[in-house]
């Protein structure tokens, strides 16, 4: 403890301004995370969740951010979570976090930034804490897409569509994914094998054990479609991984929607997933003060847009206005997560950006994986971290792509190195 205190004077006294030597020095004033942990993800409609209402996932996951950090309820001062298909997350959060042991002195709120909604909640709780707003934090990333949608029932005011990029964001996600394909060329054939390379990752990683201390168990019950009968159930694992895919495997799967494209299909898209995803966050000098332990430091996250018929190239234009922001170049990061929300999207932004694809979702992404839309941005940060422990890397990065035309991203430094 002495150590890091010291460490702190010493940046404060000879600060850097930008680069990695910057985003690396600890201060005491520093927005740190000291619990990332996660529900294992199920899939929508058929998996372990799919007779859990969003309510009882947000509590089962904010009773076991206490039992994990073993921290005073009383001290928590808010509780955010990011949602989107739930119209009602705001009541849902506030009574859940109750429920769960909570104080009614801690406030609770929802944000919707579509598949940044988790990253979203961070930055909102970091943001106030930043200010001195509040102290202490839980951000909580969620979404039941067993029981909710996020499509668009009618078309918007005519006014509104005259303007053909607000037209444009009517459009569904798979129609966009078509048109990044068709625009850039990028192939089948190129979406297929990387998608098989995210089971392939996945794969290796849940047979490693690897997502074990990011993910915890949680108990719920299902209900048998054809006899009605409810059974209690443990989930304690990832459903999405399917063994053994290969790209010959998934080309020969249908085009999910033919008339926009042949190229995006249900085997190199993300998966409708249920799950979610908790982060807590204070000031350095509050975890040394508690004794929580201090796993990485949030150091910020940006957001910008693109045409919404593209929407799914958001992280091309976000990752290099976050770098930029912090004065650091793509090979200064260790570990990137990018949702992959399509293979189309998620090829794209690896070859314009340059990345190297060994340094981006090493355990698989949102294709093998699962996408809760709400949840991904969060469930990114306990995976990057889980990742990071395990191979002591340093600076990493998440960034997701947002329907509506936008790209968010978020940077971190591992402190378990």
């Amino acid at each position: 403890m002495a150590t890091q205190r010291l460490a702190s004077i010493v940046s404060q006294l000879t600060p850097g301004k930008t680069g990695v030597s910057a985003i690396t020095a600890q201060n005491p004033d520093d927005v740190v995370i000291t619990l990332a942990i996660r529900t294992p993800l199920a899939k929508g409609k058929k998996g372990g969740f799919k007779d859990t209402e969003l309510d009882f996932i947000v509590y089962s996951l904010l009773k076991k951010v206490l039992e994990k950090s073993k921290m005073d309820p009383a001290l928590i001062e808010d509780v955010c979570l990011g949602n989107v298909s739930d119209g009602k997350a705001a009541y849902k959060v506030r009574a859940a976090m109750l429920a769960a042991g909570y104080a009614t002195t801690a406030g609770a709120s929802s944000v919707n930034r579509f598949c940044s909604s988790g990253l979203k909640a961070v930055q909102d709780i970091a943001n106030q804490i930043t200010e001195g707003s509040i102290d202490i934090g839980v951000a909580v990333g969620a979404e039941s897409m067993s029981m909710g949608g996020d499509r668009l029932e009618k078309p918007f005011h005519p006014e509104i569509i005259k303007n053909p990029d607000a037209n444009d964001c009517m459009q569904p996600m798979i129609q966009t994914s078509e048109n990044v394909g068709s625009d850039f060329n990028i192939t089948r054939k190129m979406q297929d094998e990387y998608a098989a390379e995210s089971f392939r990752r996945a794969e290796v990683a849940q047979k490693a054990g690897w997502f074990d201390d990011e993910i915890v168990p949680i108990t719920t019950t299902i209900k048998d479609p054809k006899t009605g009968e409810e059974k209690e159930i443990t989930l304690t694992k990832d459903e999405g991984p399917r063994y053994g895919t290969t790209a010959e495997s998934l080309s020969k799967i249908r085009p999910a929607m033919p008339q926009f494209g042949d190229r995006t299909s249900g085997g190199n898209a993300s998966q409708v997933t249920d799950g979610a995803a908790a982060i807590l966050l204070m000031k350095r000098s509050k975890a040394l003060e508690l004794g929580q332990p201090i796993l990485a430091k949030y150091v910020g996250a940006t957001v910008a847009g693109v045409p919404p018929r593209i929407m799914g190239i958001g992280p091309s234009v976000a990752i290099p206005k976050l770098l930029q922001k912090y004065g650091l170049t793509k090979d200064d990061i260790d570990i990137v997560e990018i949702n992959e929300a399509f293979a189309s999207m998620a090829v794209y932004c690896l070859d314009v950006l340059g990345l190297d694809h060994a340094k981006v979702n090493p355990r698989g992404g949102a294709i093998a994986l699962g996408h809760p839309l709400g949840a991904t941005g969060a469930r990114q940060i306990c995976t990057i971290l889980s990742e990071a422990r395990r191979t002591k890397k340093k600076v990493l990065l998440t960034s997701m792509c947002i329907g509506t035309g936008q790209g968010m991203a978020g940077l971190f430094v591992n402190e378990q190195v």
